[in-house]
């Protein structure tokens, strides 16, 4: 039940902290541009990139890498156009509407809150080195899933910055919440 309740603790305090780092400072939408015209981009996506999918432009498919003249006249596109990273989802009824999409975030919160808090009080570990383990599990999600799309996918450094702020000062604040809990006395 310790491990329950401070698993809880730190998602409520993670939660929160995402829900700042969203909406009330630009933590969350750092790298994010807008179109020049997004009417235009819109319309573009609509009628070339119809199904939800990510797209990567310009492509080359696993198939073209074997075959040296896709591979040459890849190169020369690439050379001469931007890398884009493309997520096209499907329209929502009421795009607004963001229940789902909060229950869902509250759960990836609580469970890795609990995984954090289960380590964690397996340690012998006493309130500040349990603060900084905490904070270094969001660290290490940065380095395992951010980091890699910046390496890769070419996301903006900025939002490669902005999910190091995200992650590593959350799960800093909530690894407060579940070390107090952990640490009290029972």
């Amino acid at each position: 039940m310790r491990i329950a309740v401070a698993g809880l603790l730190g998602a409520i305090v993670m939660f929160i902290w995402q829900m700042l780092s969203h909406m009330v400072l630009p933590i969350g939408e750092m790298g994010m541009r807008a179109p020049q015209n997004e009417d235009v981009v819109l319309q573009a996506i609509k009628a070339e990139l119809p199904p939800p999918g990510i797209y990567m432009l310009p492509y080359l498919s696993p198939e073209g890498m074997n075959d040296e003249a896709v591979v040459n006249a890849w190169q020369a596109k690439a050379k001469q156009n931007p890398f884009a990273f493309v997520v096209v989802s499907e329209q929502k009824a009421e795009p607004m509407s963001m229940g789902k999409e909060l229950g869902v975030q509250f759960a990836s919160c609580l469970l890795s809150a609990l995984i954090i808090a289960l380590v964690l009080a397996s340690t012998t570990w006493t309130f500040a080195p349990r603060v900084i383990g905490s904070a270094l599990f969001g660290v290490f999600g940065w380095l395992a899933c951010v980091v890699p799309q910046w390496n890769w996918y070419r996301f903006p450094t900025d939002f490669m910055i902005g999910g190091l702020i995200e992650q590593g000062v959350g799960w800093l604040l909530a690894g407060l919440a579940i070390a107090g809990w952990l640490g009290r006395r029972r």
